[in-house]
């Protein structure tokens, strides 16, 4: 399945938003199992649901929502390449969600404060993401200000995913925000968040001349192939099946 390129507004907006909540909600529950304790386990599950529920919301304004989950490819989806990347080590997580759920804060508060068509579903998720920025801001605290291990982890990974916070401000049809001062915004929040947990602010480009809308356009990085095939893989193995 794909989707037109010239799909109208608020359709291009849907898909985007709900694009880069199913992404990262598959990438955290991929921690299930894993987590390094059993508390943690708990509250990414808990995230990763949050997150799908928007999706389902989002994509199901769009069309059939398993279709657009399952069966679409890869160069369809218009998700962020932010929220794509690998979980890496538990530090790498935490500095993702803390730079895409800082951003979705501050989206979904603006979207809820007007009257557009995604004011509904912004008024409840807002709620939702305050949890997933406080979440994510807490353990950038407690792993930059820890132990010597934890903050080279935590620099390390605040360092590498640095280059991919740019997209998040490009232009989107059908999503009548203040970019620019949501990224003021958000460069401020973050700046604040990193000097708290004694980390340094990286000085890098925050989305090179290859990245800048590259997700939003449908172009991904290398892992992003392997997570599609490996969420797709039970439904285009039984289609049409109902369970």
């Amino acid at each position: 399945m794909t989707v037109p390129e010239t799909a109208a507004a608020p359709t291009t907006a849907a898909l985007a938003l709900g694009d880069d909540a199913l992404v990262l909600s598959h990438r955290l529950g991929e921690w299930a199992g894993h987590a390094p304790v059993l508390e943690e386990e708990v509250a990414l599950a808990n995230i990763a649901l949050d997150l799908l529920g928007q999706a389902r919301v989002l994509l199901s304004a769009v069309g059939d929502e398993d279709e657009l989950a399952y069966l679409r490819e890869e160069r369809a989806f218009r998700n962020l390449q932010l929220v794509e990347q690998p979980n890496g080590d538990f530090a790498h997580t935490i500095a993702r969600q803390l730079y895409f759920s800082t951003y979705q804060h501050l989206l979904y508060a603006e979207l809820a404060a007007a009257d557009g068509p995604f004011a509904g579903l912004a008024a409840k998720a807002v709620k939702e993401v305050a949890y997933h920025r406080d979440h994510a801001e807490q353990w950038t605290l407690r792993l930059g200000d820890g132990t010597e291990t934890g903050h080279e982890r935590m620099q390390r990974a605040c360092t590498d995913l640095w280059r991919f916070t740019g997209e998040m401000f490009q232009p989107v049809d059908g999503l009548d925000v203040d970019l620019a001062g949501m990224e003021r915004d958000w460069l401020e929040s973050v700046r604040a968040v990193l000097h708290r947990a004694t980390l340094t602010v990286p000085e890098g480009p925050r989305a090179g001349a290859w990245a800048a809308g590259a997700g939003r356009q449908g172009v991904h990085t290398e892992s992003f192939g392997r997570m599609l095939a490996e969420m797709q893989h039970l439904h285009r193995s039984h289609p049409g099946a109902s369970w």
